[in-house]
């Protein structure tokens, strides 16, 4: 039986070294990849690396830093911290935000489901206004 949480954490290792054969390797060819925070899903493996090209793009330097993982049956959680610095555009469901030179450093989980040693569905659930915030995007909420 394949390590699903092995390939997991190879999949983000790919992401961070901008690997994008190697990241489209764990990917089923109709796997449906949903970001939560940014709305519609994609599908299939080549429509999975050009959005993670996407943020590479805004974000050259953003590494993965995997804190837990766990599997159960055929689904592994990962829990992992985005940082990088917001050097590119940002492409979003609102249209585009320019570089806004910004480090952040954003909490997420990934949810992603195996068919055999292949990721079939993943779902990315992320802060997304913690992101925008951080970047310049939305002014910081005040607390009372």
């Amino acid at each position: 039986m394949a390590d699903l949480v092995k390939i997991a954490r190879d999949n983000i290792e790919a992401f961070n070294a901008g690997d994008w054969s190697r990241f489209a390797e764990a990917f089923a060819p109709d796997v449906v990849a949903n970001e939560v925070a940014t709305g519609p899903s994609v599908q299939g493996a080549d429509d999975s690396v050009q959005n993670a090209r996407g943020w590479k793009e805004a974000f050259p330097d953003v590494k993965g830093t995997i804190t837990t993982a766990v599997a159960a049956g055929n689904t592994v959680t990962i829990e992992v911290t985005w940082e990088g610095t917001h050097t590119g555009p940002l492409t979003g469901p609102a249209g585009t935000i320019p570089a806004s030179n910004k480090r952040q450093t954003t909490r997420a989980v990934l949810v992603m489901d195996f068919e055999g040693d292949k990721i079939k569905q993943s779902r990315h659930y992320f802060d997304m206004m913690s992101l925008l915030q951080q970047i310049g995007a939305l002014p910081e909420l005040q607390h009372a």
